[in-house]
């Protein structure tokens, strides 16, 4: 059994460890296998997500993290920075109901959207959140913010042609 809740600061150096894990699953797109061994977010950063109070963790029958979801509120959106579940655990919903309770979170917070950048084609990624609603920003409807994550993504080797930020209405 699985429950989602609030992520909880002393969590934050577990974290890393599953994102090294759900990053696995790249090594079987061969132009994307470096992402298996690329640097994770750090546990700090996760705790200061975590005081924000936008992170939610999946636990297992024995209370032990088994996937997460760190979110930050910019502006009026609620900003999904990483969704991970570790390699084992993945397939079996716990990337959709960690979903589900950030989309919940964020209509609770009344804001405008949900939003991310992500690989455009990686089934993983795109078309998994299409699946809930979230549509790909194109043009000028990217808007400032996320312009400049995609390019601090290019800067540090992401293919830019394969990326592309999302957003889901909420209101």
């Amino acid at each position: 059994m699985i429950t989602i809740r609030p992520a909880r600061a002393e969590e934050a150096e577990a974290l890393p460890r599953i994102e090294q894990s759900a990053g696995l699953a790249f090594r079987a797109i061969p132009e994307l296998a470096w992402l298996a061994d690329g640097e994770n977010i750090s546990a700090e950063r996760h705790r200061a997500l975590i005081t924000q109070g936008a992170c939610w963790v999946a636990a297992d029958d024995h209370d032990q993290p088994v996937g997460f979801l760190s979110a930050g509120i910019e502006g009026d959106a609620l900003h999904i920075w990483e969704l991970d579940v570790r390699l084992d655990r993945q397939g079996s919903g716990i990337g959709r109901a960690l979903l589900e309770q950030t989309i919940e979170g964020g209509r609770q917070r009344g804001l405008a959207a949900v939003t991310l950048t992500t690989f455009r084609y990686v089934a993983w990624n795109a078309p998994f959140y299409r699946k809930f609603g979230f549509r790909v920003l194109e043009g000028a409807e990217i808007g400032e913010r996320l312009a400049n994550l995609l390019s601090n993504e290019a800067e540090h080797g992401m293919p830019a042609d394969q990326r592309c930020a999302m957003r889901l209405d909420l209101r």
